[in-house]
């Protein structure tokens, strides 16, 4: 029975409440899966290609590095990277050879290898990195073929990394 006095409405049905359970589940799962995605993508890699090695000579590898004794430090400052290689008495070091990378945590887009250069006391490198926190992965080996390898936080431009660390 229809009156003049009624207004043709919306009447909500079960599709209608289906559907709106589909759309939402289905924007839930989407972003989900974007982010799973992102995260994969971003992400650095494999540190080492076989931990179970990696694991088995790590003390021997430790305790030859902490016999040399060598203090190691990593310094950003105005587009000049700083390291700083000292002997057990704190007196700069010469190495044989001296490998880096500068990179960030999270991806390697921004990942940058250092020409070093000796200027008699430290090794330099010019570098040009943007604002925030980085890290420098540094391997070193020693005239008796003793490899060293050490990371430091870097922090360049970013009050917020300077205040942390």
């Amino acid at each position: 029975m229809n009156t003049e006095n009624e207004k043709p409405g919306f009447k909500l049905t079960g599709w209608h409440v289906f559907g709106g359970f589909v759309l939402g589940f289905g924007v839930i799962i989407s972003v989900n899966l974007f982010l799973a995605f992102s995260a994969v993508n971003t992400f650095p890699g494999l540190e080492v290609k076989n931990s179970y090695i990696a694991s088995q000579e790590f003390d021997i590898n430790r305790a030859r590095q902490e016999a040399l004794g060598w203090q190691v430090e990593g310094i950003v400052e105005d587009k000049l990277l700083r390291v700083q290689v000292r002997d057990v008495h704190g007196d700069p070091l010469e190495v044989t050879q001296i490998d880096g990378i500068i990179a960030r945590r999270t991806h390697e887009r921004d990942d940058y290898v250092p020409t070093f250069r000796f200027d008699g006391t430290d090794y330099l490198a010019d570098v040009d990195l943007a604002p925030g926190s980085w890290q420098l992965r540094l391997t070193l080996r020693a005239p008796d073929g003793t490899e060293f390898q050490q990371r430091h936080d870097l922090c360049v431009d970013e009050p917020a990394c300077m205040t942390n660390g």
